[in-house]
């Protein structure tokens, strides 16, 4: 009796200094935690490459060439498209502030008539309210000066602190190289640290992986070709500051139900005011092909089946990570989303019978 007593005893003395020293290795890592989770997710996605090289030549130089492919492929794209977006995210928050363009603006919607027509259609119908364009223009002005500073602001922190960028983003290749050189290692280690059975973390893992394949191949290669090719029209359309519109397009491009939508459709909207029946209907007809082609048929090509979740945690997963964690998010906010719903899982098919003796297996609605 005594012996199980100190037994325990020392169980929850170890336990406390094992959480204790998790705690502080947490706190260690935190301020590297970004570098750490993509050079994971990076690793895993060039993967191939490295296998592909592996066989022709030995392991460390193969993690070097494929390295160093990160960084051509990556990192300097990055630092180009940083260049540029800093000066037309600063032009957009210019001419959003101008009273002078909002009041062209609106002088032109007010010449359309369009407003009296719904004004008059509210008199008739008993609805006392009255709307103006500069209610509908100034909200939507405000939106797009916050859009262009905020834009400026992460843009400009990025080329006056490239150091950082550049120190972060060699910590990010060292995770890759290592991970590349020890990776097995590093996977199985997690398993045997882990108190779940080695089919819970295999699936944990695979889930991670396969989301994070999803999140910057398909997703990020869908959004780089919307992107593009949304940038490409306003520029042949003659819009202003086409690459920066091409850049917004190609973020919104990763939310589900909106995507490229909420630029391109209003941009239609704009021409068939002013006339341009031609113009506004071709780029409804633009926006519907290119959503259509690179959701349906682009991205199911590239991710497959591996991936399935509701397009509205998708959404809200995305949505949410941006407001936590920023431009991150983009891959954060899935990542926790997958967790959570393959933990949900794991519940389920394990545990909840432990909890809730006789209650059957929930349907995992979110990846319906």
């Amino acid at each position: 009796m005594e012996q199980n007593i100190f037994q325990r005893a020392v169980f929850f003395f170890f336990l406390t200094l094992f959480c204790i020293s998790i705690f502080l290795v947490g706190k260690v890592i935190a301020p590297f935690f970004a570098s750490l989770l993509l050079g994971i997710v990076i690793a895993g996605i060039f993967r191939p490459v490295f296998k592909t090289l592996d066989r022709y030549m030995p392991k460390r130089v193969a993690s070097v060439l494929t390295c160093l492919a990160v960084f051509f492929i990556v990192f300097i794209p990055v630092v180009f498209i940083v260049g540029i977006l800093s000066k037309e995210a600063l032009g957009l928050y210019n001419m959003a502030k101008d009273a002078v363009f909002s009041n062209t603006l609106i002088n032109f919607l007010e010449s359309t008539r369009a407003l009296e027509r719904i004004n008059e259609f509210f008199i008739r119908a008993n609805i006392h309210t009255q709307i103006s364009w500069r209610e509908l223009i100034d909200p939507l002005t405000e939106v797009g000066k916050n859009l262009g500073f905020s834009l400026f602001q992460q843009a400009r922190f990025l080329t006056s602190n490239l150091l950082n960028l550049v120190f972060y983003f060699c910590l990010m290749l060292i995770v890759v190289f290592y991970m590349f050189m020890d990776g097995k290692r590093f996977i199985q280690y997690m398993y045997d640290l882990s108190p779940l059975k080695d089919e819970h973390d295999r699936k944990l893992f695979e889930k991670f992986n396969d989301m994070a394949g999803a999140v910057l191949i398909g997703n990020g290669l869908g959004g780089l070709i919307q992107g593009t090719a949304g940038g490409a029209l306003f520029w042949f359309l003659g819009l202003n500051s086409p690459f920066l519109w091409g850049v917004i397009m190609g973020f919104l491009a990763f939310l589900p139900i909106v995507g490229i939508g909420v630029v391109m459709l209003p941009a239609a909207l704009v021409f068939l005011l002013k006339g341009s029946i031609g113009k506004g209907l071709f780029i409804v007809g633009f926006y519907g092909v290119l959503s259509w082609g690179v959701e349906y048929i682009f991205k199911p090509k590239v991710v497959g089946d591996r991936v399935s979740m509701h397009p509205l945690v998708v959404f809200f997963a995305i949505i949410g990570g941006l407001k936590v964690y920023g431009i991150l998010g983009i891959i954060y906010g899935p990542l926790i989303a997958t967790l959570f719903l393959t933990l949900s899982d794991i519940y389920f098919s394990t545990f909840q019978s432990m909890v809730e003796p006789g209650k059957g297996m929930l349907d995992s609605w979110p990846d319906q």
